[in-house]
């Protein structure tokens, strides 16, 4: 079976979200233009890291290029979204290993999410042979969905990213572990209450 690539180039949208309560959610990377529409399911942590590397990235194509990229210091306001995800979310893989580049030639970043793969190897040299040979296999590799965005775009993405995942359950002010609203079982107080 050949793999499966959802491109968007350009997207209309491209956003970060989740469903379900804080302490709960799952959290979607989800693409749409013309009509279509593409939501993969990731971890809380890819989708902090990705919009911090996103970030960074974009603040060393200014860097490189003197400031001439079109590239935006902070996200514009006018590219903001906030709408929550189009509904229906219907999950077409979840996302193992991601991927940022530059398009220079285009002024474009790219985001690659692969599909998670269970690989089964005698050795760690089979397993990174494997994974190797996996990643090199365009033809027949892991489902994948690829984002072409503009650096405003991109900036915009990062913002909204950042800010779904620190809107999630508040953190204690001891432990700094999240606080549940049935209640919160704090290891610095080590089974004893504080008197008020």
């Amino acid at each position: 079976m050949s793999r499966q690539v959802f491109l968007y180039d350009p997207p209309d949208r491209f956003v970060a979200g989740t469903v379900g309560l804080p302490g709960r959610r799952t959290f979607f990377l989800q693409a749409s233009a013309g009509g279509r529409v593409t939501s993969v399911a990731l971890e809380k942590a890819q989708v902090a890291a990705l919009a911090e590397r996103i970030d960074e990235l974009l603040d060393e194509v200014v860097r490189r290029t003197g400031g001439n990229a079109p590239v935006p210091a902070v996200a514009p306001s006018e590219v903001a979204d906030t709408a929550p995800l189009d509904a229906p979310v219907e999950e077409e893989f979840r996302v193992g290993t991601m991927a940022l580049a530059w398009d220079g030639e285009d002024q474009r970043m790219i985001v690659e999410a692969q599909a998670l793969v269970e690989l089964e190897a005698e050795s760690d040299e089979d397993l990174a042979e494997a994974e190797e040979r996996l990643l090199q296999d365009e033809e027949n590799g892991p489902p994948m969905l690829r984002v072409r965005l503009t650096g405003a775009q991109a900036r915009a993405f990062a913002k909204r990213a950042l800010d779904v995942v620190n809107a999630g359950r508040p953190p204690c002010p001891l432990c700094s572990l999240p606080l549940d609203p049935e209640g919160h079982v704090c290891p610095r107080q080590n089974g004893y209450r504080r008197s008020v």
